[in-house]
Protein backbone atom coordinates (compact mmCIF):
# COMPACT_ATOMS: atom_id res chain seq x y z
CA UNK A 1 0.00 0.00 0.00
CA UNK A 2 3.04 2.31 0.60
CA UNK A 3 4.24 1.37 -2.42
CA UNK A 4 1.33 2.42 -4.39
CA UNK A 5 0.97 5.71 -2.20
CA UNK A 6 4.61 6.60 -3.46
CA UNK A 7 3.83 6.32 -6.74
CA UNK A 8 0.84 8.04 -7.13
CA UNK A 9 2.98 10.98 -5.27
CA UNK A 10 5.39 10.90 -7.89
CA UNK A 11 2.99 10.66 -10.53
CA UNK A 12 0.67 13.47 -8.82
CA UNK A 13 3.97 15.90 -8.36
CA UNK A 14 5.29 15.33 -11.82
CA UNK A 15 2.00 16.62 -13.09
CA UNK A 16 2.50 19.77 -10.94
CA UNK A 17 6.36 20.25 -11.92
CA UNK A 18 5.38 20.11 -15.55
CA UNK A 19 2.10 21.62 -15.13
CA UNK A 20 3.58 24.73 -13.62
CA UNK A 21 6.27 24.96 -16.01
CA UNK A 22 3.74 26.61 -18.41
CA UNK A 23 3.54 29.55 -15.93
CA UNK A 24 7.14 29.71 -15.59
CA UNK A 25 7.15 30.32 -19.33
CA UNK A 26 4.89 32.91 -18.89
CA UNK A 27 6.53 34.43 -16.61
CA UNK A 28 9.65 34.70 -17.98
CA UNK A 29 8.64 35.71 -21.52
CA UNK A 30 7.66 39.17 -19.89
CA UNK A 31 11.26 40.12 -20.02
CA UNK A 32 13.23 37.41 -21.77
CA UNK A 33 14.23 36.55 -25.46
CA UNK A 34 11.96 33.20 -25.85
CA UNK A 35 15.25 31.14 -27.68
CA UNK A 36 17.71 32.32 -24.98
CA UNK A 37 15.01 31.61 -22.27
CA UNK A 38 15.15 28.20 -23.39
CA UNK A 39 18.51 27.60 -23.22
CA UNK A 40 18.71 28.66 -19.64
CA UNK A 41 16.34 26.11 -18.72
CA UNK A 42 18.58 23.61 -20.43
CA UNK A 43 21.73 25.09 -19.39
CA UNK A 44 20.87 24.43 -15.69
CA UNK A 45 19.58 21.22 -15.68
CA UNK A 46 22.49 19.69 -18.04
CA UNK A 47 24.85 20.73 -15.43
CA UNK A 48 22.37 19.14 -12.91
CA UNK A 49 21.74 16.21 -13.73
CA UNK A 50 25.65 15.19 -15.53
CA UNK A 51 27.06 16.39 -11.85
CA UNK A 52 24.69 13.92 -10.02
CA UNK A 53 25.16 11.08 -13.02
CA UNK A 54 28.95 11.82 -11.27
CA UNK A 55 28.21 11.42 -7.81
CA UNK A 56 26.20 8.43 -8.18
CA UNK A 57 29.12 6.95 -10.27
CA UNK A 58 26.73 6.30 -13.25
CA UNK A 59 28.50 6.20 -16.60
CA UNK A 60 28.08 9.19 -18.12
CA UNK A 61 29.99 9.26 -20.82
CA UNK A 62 28.21 8.18 -24.53
CA UNK A 63 31.51 6.28 -26.05
CA UNK A 64 29.86 3.90 -28.98
CA UNK A 65 28.54 5.09 -31.92
CA UNK A 66 24.92 4.28 -31.05
CA UNK A 67 25.15 6.10 -27.74
CA UNK A 68 26.68 9.44 -29.31
CA UNK A 69 23.89 9.54 -32.27
CA UNK A 70 21.13 9.39 -29.41
CA UNK A 71 22.74 11.84 -27.28
CA UNK A 72 22.42 14.26 -30.93
CA UNK A 73 19.09 13.37 -31.01
CA UNK A 74 17.75 14.22 -28.36
CA UNK A 75 19.77 16.91 -28.05
CA UNK A 76 18.02 18.48 -31.78
CA UNK A 77 14.77 16.84 -31.18
CA UNK A 78 13.94 16.45 -27.62
CA UNK A 79 15.58 19.79 -26.40
CA UNK A 80 15.93 22.30 -28.93
CA UNK A 81 12.81 21.79 -30.64
CA UNK A 82 11.36 22.67 -27.49
CA UNK A 83 12.81 26.58 -28.62
CA UNK A 84 8.99 26.40 -30.46
CA UNK A 85 7.20 26.29 -27.71
CA UNK A 86 8.62 29.60 -25.91
CA UNK A 87 8.14 30.88 -29.16
CA UNK A 88 4.77 29.87 -29.73
CA UNK A 89 3.75 30.95 -26.14
CA UNK A 90 4.07 34.79 -26.50
CA UNK A 91 0.69 34.27 -28.20
CA UNK A 92 -1.00 31.45 -27.02
CA UNK A 93 -2.29 31.29 -23.25
CA UNK A 94 -0.05 28.98 -20.74
CA UNK A 95 -3.38 26.66 -20.66
CA UNK A 96 -3.67 26.04 -24.31
CA UNK A 97 0.24 25.05 -24.71
CA UNK A 98 -0.14 22.69 -22.06
CA UNK A 99 -3.44 20.81 -23.71
CA UNK A 100 -1.68 20.80 -27.21
CA UNK A 101 1.33 18.53 -25.50
CA UNK A 102 -1.23 15.91 -25.02
CA UNK A 103 -1.08 15.39 -28.83
CA UNK A 104 2.66 13.97 -28.14
CA UNK A 105 1.88 9.93 -27.73
CA UNK A 106 -0.69 10.25 -30.69
CA UNK A 107 1.93 11.69 -32.56
CA UNK A 108 4.98 9.54 -31.66
CA UNK A 109 2.23 6.75 -32.57
CA UNK A 110 2.34 8.24 -36.10
CA UNK A 111 6.59 8.62 -36.53
CA UNK A 112 6.50 5.03 -35.05
CA UNK A 113 4.56 3.90 -38.13
CA UNK A 114 6.83 5.33 -40.58
CA UNK A 115 10.41 4.57 -38.75
CA UNK A 116 9.80 1.30 -36.66
CA UNK A 117 9.53 -1.88 -38.85
CA UNK A 118 8.01 -3.36 -35.67
CA UNK A 119 4.56 -1.42 -35.51
CA UNK A 120 1.24 -2.00 -37.60
CA UNK A 121 -1.53 0.11 -37.47
CA UNK A 122 -5.24 -1.02 -37.62
CA UNK A 123 -8.09 0.89 -38.73
CA UNK A 124 -9.39 1.51 -35.14
CA UNK A 125 -5.66 3.32 -34.73
CA UNK A 126 -6.15 4.92 -37.83
CA UNK A 127 -9.65 6.28 -36.06
CA UNK A 128 -7.60 7.01 -32.85
CA UNK A 129 -5.21 9.03 -34.86
CA UNK A 130 -7.55 11.01 -36.96
CA UNK A 131 -9.62 11.77 -33.76
CA UNK A 132 -6.58 13.20 -32.64
CA UNK A 133 -6.08 15.57 -35.34
CA UNK A 134 -9.39 15.99 -35.58
CA UNK A 135 -9.04 17.66 -31.65
CA UNK A 136 -6.20 19.78 -32.48
CA UNK A 137 -7.84 21.07 -35.32
CA UNK A 138 -10.38 22.17 -32.17
CA UNK A 139 -7.88 23.67 -30.28
CA UNK A 140 -5.82 25.60 -33.14
CA UNK A 141 -8.53 26.66 -35.66
CA UNK A 142 -7.11 28.55 -37.87
CA UNK A 143 -8.97 31.24 -39.58
CA UNK A 144 -8.56 30.82 -43.22
CA UNK A 145 -9.16 35.02 -43.54
CA UNK A 146 -6.30 35.71 -40.71
CA UNK A 147 -3.94 32.63 -41.12
CA UNK A 148 -0.96 34.08 -40.30
CA UNK A 149 -2.41 35.94 -37.16
CA UNK A 150 0.09 35.69 -34.01
CA UNK A 151 -2.54 33.15 -32.40
CA UNK A 152 -2.78 31.23 -34.79
CA UNK A 153 0.89 31.57 -35.71
CA UNK A 154 1.66 30.76 -32.10
CA UNK A 155 -0.04 27.63 -32.51
CA UNK A 156 1.55 26.08 -34.96
CA UNK A 157 4.59 26.72 -33.61
CA UNK A 158 3.59 24.83 -30.68
CA UNK A 159 2.85 21.73 -32.99
CA UNK A 160 6.49 22.06 -34.91
CA UNK A 161 7.65 21.33 -31.12
CA UNK A 162 5.33 18.46 -30.53
CA UNK A 163 6.39 17.01 -33.99
CA UNK A 164 10.04 17.26 -33.04
CA UNK A 165 10.02 15.96 -29.35
CA UNK A 166 7.44 13.03 -31.01
CA UNK A 167 9.93 12.51 -33.48
CA UNK A 168 13.40 12.25 -31.24
CA UNK A 169 11.44 9.95 -28.99
CA UNK A 170 10.79 7.43 -32.06
CA UNK A 171 14.40 8.23 -33.56
CA UNK A 172 16.07 7.35 -30.08
CA UNK A 173 13.89 4.27 -29.15
CA UNK A 174 15.30 2.83 -32.99
CA UNK A 175 18.70 3.51 -32.12
CA UNK A 176 18.31 1.44 -28.73
CA UNK A 177 21.37 3.54 -26.53
CA UNK A 178 23.04 1.73 -23.99
CA UNK A 179 23.77 4.88 -22.18
CA UNK A 180 21.51 5.40 -18.81
CA UNK A 181 18.97 7.49 -18.89
CA UNK A 182 19.71 10.47 -16.72
CA UNK A 183 23.27 10.31 -18.40
CA UNK A 184 21.35 10.33 -21.97
CA UNK A 185 19.24 13.46 -20.77
CA UNK A 186 22.37 15.15 -19.34
CA UNK A 187 24.27 15.22 -22.46
CA UNK A 188 21.04 16.18 -24.95
CA UNK A 189 19.91 18.75 -22.87
CA UNK A 190 23.88 19.97 -22.90
CA UNK A 191 24.10 19.48 -26.46
CA UNK A 192 20.59 21.19 -26.90
CA UNK A 193 21.72 24.09 -24.74
CA UNK A 194 24.41 24.56 -26.99
CA UNK A 195 22.21 25.02 -30.15
CA UNK A 196 19.54 27.19 -28.51
CA UNK A 197 22.75 29.51 -27.49
CA UNK A 198 23.81 29.41 -31.29
CA UNK A 199 20.31 29.43 -32.88
CA UNK A 200 19.64 32.60 -30.11
CA UNK A 201 22.46 34.50 -31.37
CA UNK A 202 21.90 33.80 -34.92
CA UNK A 203 18.26 35.32 -34.99
CA UNK A 204 19.43 38.57 -33.15
CA UNK A 205 18.24 37.90 -30.05
CA UNK A 206 20.29 39.99 -27.49
CA UNK A 207 22.14 38.08 -24.77
CA UNK A 208 21.05 39.05 -21.17
CA UNK A 209 20.97 37.38 -17.96
CA UNK A 210 17.24 37.67 -16.49
CA UNK A 211 17.34 41.37 -14.42
CA UNK A 212 13.80 40.94 -12.74
CA UNK A 213 13.18 38.73 -9.84
CA UNK A 214 10.14 36.96 -11.77
CA UNK A 215 12.85 36.12 -14.50
CA UNK A 216 15.39 34.85 -12.58
CA UNK A 217 12.48 32.36 -10.33
CA UNK A 218 11.29 31.43 -14.00
CA UNK A 219 14.90 30.47 -15.23
CA UNK A 220 15.15 28.69 -11.65
CA UNK A 221 12.13 26.89 -11.57
CA UNK A 222 12.13 25.77 -15.30
CA UNK A 223 15.94 24.52 -14.45
CA UNK A 224 15.84 22.84 -11.58
CA UNK A 225 12.06 21.83 -10.97
CA UNK A 226 10.72 21.36 -13.95
CA UNK A 227 13.41 20.01 -15.78
CA UNK A 228 16.17 17.99 -13.87
CA UNK A 229 13.80 16.73 -10.95
CA UNK A 230 11.04 16.07 -13.24
CA UNK A 231 13.03 14.22 -15.68
CA UNK A 232 14.20 12.14 -12.59
CA UNK A 233 10.91 11.51 -11.21
CA UNK A 234 9.78 10.64 -14.95
CA UNK A 235 12.60 7.62 -15.18
CA UNK A 236 12.02 6.64 -12.03
CA UNK A 237 7.89 6.19 -12.77
CA UNK A 238 9.62 4.61 -16.24
CA UNK A 239 11.31 1.91 -14.44
CA UNK A 240 8.46 0.84 -12.30
CA UNK A 241 5.33 1.53 -13.29
CA UNK A 242 5.78 1.59 -17.40
CA UNK A 243 5.52 3.69 -20.84
CA UNK A 244 2.30 3.49 -21.00
CA UNK A 245 1.01 4.42 -17.31
CA UNK A 246 3.54 7.50 -16.96
CA UNK A 247 2.47 8.59 -20.46
CA UNK A 248 -0.98 9.01 -18.48
CA UNK A 249 0.59 12.09 -17.05
CA UNK A 250 0.13 13.96 -19.99
CA UNK A 251 -3.28 14.43 -19.77
CA UNK A 252 -3.11 15.52 -16.24
CA UNK A 253 -0.40 18.38 -16.73
CA UNK A 254 -2.56 20.40 -18.80
CA UNK A 255 -5.28 20.85 -16.01
CA UNK A 256 -3.20 21.64 -13.64
CA UNK A 257 -1.46 24.58 -16.49
CA UNK A 258 -5.33 25.45 -17.47
CA UNK A 259 -6.19 26.30 -13.50
CA UNK A 260 -2.53 27.84 -12.62
CA UNK A 261 -3.47 29.72 -15.47
CA UNK A 262 -6.49 31.27 -14.94
CA UNK A 263 -6.30 31.61 -11.30
CA UNK A 264 -2.64 33.47 -11.58
CA UNK A 265 -2.85 35.02 -14.94
CA UNK A 266 -6.39 35.51 -15.70
CA UNK A 267 -6.00 33.61 -19.32
CA UNK A 268 -9.31 31.91 -20.45
CA UNK A 269 -10.23 28.84 -21.73
CA UNK A 270 -12.69 28.64 -24.63
CA UNK A 271 -15.14 25.50 -24.19
CA UNK A 272 -14.65 24.43 -27.80
CA UNK A 273 -10.66 24.27 -26.75
CA UNK A 274 -11.99 21.77 -23.71
CA UNK A 275 -13.71 20.16 -26.32
CA UNK A 276 -10.17 19.39 -28.34
CA UNK A 277 -8.92 18.01 -25.61
CA UNK A 278 -11.24 15.33 -24.80
CA UNK A 279 -11.23 14.41 -28.40
CA UNK A 280 -7.58 13.72 -28.38
CA UNK A 281 -7.77 12.45 -25.25
CA UNK A 282 -10.27 9.90 -26.77
CA UNK A 283 -8.04 9.36 -29.98
CA UNK A 284 -5.54 8.58 -27.18
CA UNK A 285 -7.87 6.06 -25.38
CA UNK A 286 -8.46 4.23 -28.93
CA UNK A 287 -4.63 4.08 -30.32
CA UNK A 288 -3.26 2.68 -27.19
CA UNK A 289 -6.75 0.58 -26.07
CA UNK A 290 -5.01 -2.52 -25.85
CA UNK A 291 -2.30 -1.59 -23.76
CA UNK A 292 -4.38 0.89 -21.71
CA UNK A 293 -7.06 -2.76 -21.19
CA UNK A 294 -4.07 -4.80 -20.22
CA UNK A 295 -2.62 -2.08 -17.36
CA UNK A 296 -6.68 -1.97 -16.27
CA UNK A 297 -6.26 -5.71 -15.74
CA UNK A 298 -3.04 -6.17 -14.27
CA UNK A 299 -4.55 -2.93 -11.48
CA UNK A 300 -7.62 -5.22 -10.82
CA UNK A 301 -5.41 -8.44 -10.38
CA UNK A 302 -3.48 -7.69 -7.53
Amino acid sequence: MNYRFATVGLFGSLAVLWGLSFLAIAVGLESLEPVLFAAFRYDIAAVLLLGYALVADITWRPTTRQNVKAVVVGGVFLIAANAFLFIGQQTVPSGVAAIMQSLVPIVTSLWALGLLPEEEISARDAVGILLGFAGVGLIVRPDPANLLGANVVGRFMILLQVAGVALGGVLIQRLRPTLDKITLAGWSMLIGGVILHAVSSGIGESFTLPTTVPAGVAVVYLGIFATAIAFFIYFTLLEVRGALETSLVTYLVPVVATVVGVVVLGESITPVTVVGFIVVFAGFIMLKRRAIAGLISETRGP
